[in-house]
């Protein structure tokens, strides 16, 4: 995952961020727990994001105390207490979606990247190979992801099937957070399309790097166009994507943190979309 999935800072609460905020420094603090505390330097918004839907149903609800930021000391943060299994799992997907792209890093990159990407595996695979102790589910889902983007990299595949193994990968994790099987088809394709807006959303802010290094990007493999040439084209395929999202997402119900939720999943995604291809006047943040 890439970081994409957003807050849209201008529209939500004081209480709402600061909320926000506590779960985003459990989670940093979550990793360094259970992996180094090196990892917490891989840590995104997207599986934020992922935490605080794991957190929205279960039936544990969590608290917040107040505690030191372990990189300045001088600073004081809110942690959840309790939800432990949430953060664990966020942590545990963080890492393994890390090792994968480094080893993807390696693949593609240019050769003093290779380098440097190289001498970084093993450190990467220790702390895989703890994910992959606690979560073998999650484990499996990403190498599947992993061997099927290959697949469709080397086969040159379309859009669509380029983005499929990501998407496959959310609608995953995803269909594990339903609260009943009744209502697990709405999770399974909010993740799906959630997975497809991310990989695309990539894979349009590295056109002009993958032309660069002749490295695969099926928007491009398309249109034959820049990244600033792509960019009507990347939002139509984008605003698809998030229209099918927020239609899972509507039949959704969020015992807490539904203003949160609801602020980045329709604002936070378009905001995200529209400020990094420049499409239209970009919407502040601040």
């Amino acid at each position: 995952m890439f970081g994409y999935v957003t807050t849209y800072k201008a529209e939500l609460k004081v209480k709402d961020y600061e909320t926000y905020k506590a779960v985003y420094c459990s989670l940093c603090k979550q990793l360094g727990k259970d992996y180094s505390v090196f990892t917490r330097f891989l840590l995104n918004y997207d599986c934020t994001f992922l935490a605080l839907f794991a957190m929205a149903n279960q039936t544990e609800c969590p608290t917040f105390k107040k505690g030191r930021c372990r990189f300045n000391p001088c600073k004081a943060c809110n942690y959840c207490k309790g939800s432990t299994s949430a953060l664990s799992r966020s942590a545990a997907l963080i890492v393994l979606m890390s090792y994968y792209k480094l080893i993807d890093n390696i693949r593609d990159g240019s050769f003093f990247k290779k380098i440097g990407f190289t001498i970084l595996r093993p450190i990467f695979a220790l702390w895989k190979n703890k994910a992959k102790k606690k979560y073998p589910e999650y484990f499996k889902a990403c190498e599947k992801m992993y061997t099927e983007q290959i697949k469709a990299e080397e086969g040159n595949a379309g859009i669509d099937e380029s983005a499929e193994p990501t998407a496959k990968l959310l609608e995953f994790v995803f269909s594990q957070l339903a609260y009943s099987d009744k209502i697990r088809p709405a999770f399974e394709q909010f993740g799906y399309h959630l997975g497809k807006w991310i990989y695309l959303m990539d894979a349009a802010c590295d056109i002009d790097e993958d032309i660069k290094h002749k490295s695969f990007n099926p928007i491009y493999n398309k249109l034959g166009a820049s990244r600033s040439e792509s960019a009507e084209f990347a939002d139509a395929l984008l605003s698809h994507s998030v229209y099918l999202l927020t239609s899972a997402y509507a039949l959704i119900d969020k015992k807490r943190f539904a203003d949160i939720l609801d602020n980045i999943v329709l604002l936070g995604l378009t905001k995200k979309q529209k400020e990094l291809l420049r499409i239209g006047k970009e919407i502040p943040n601040e």
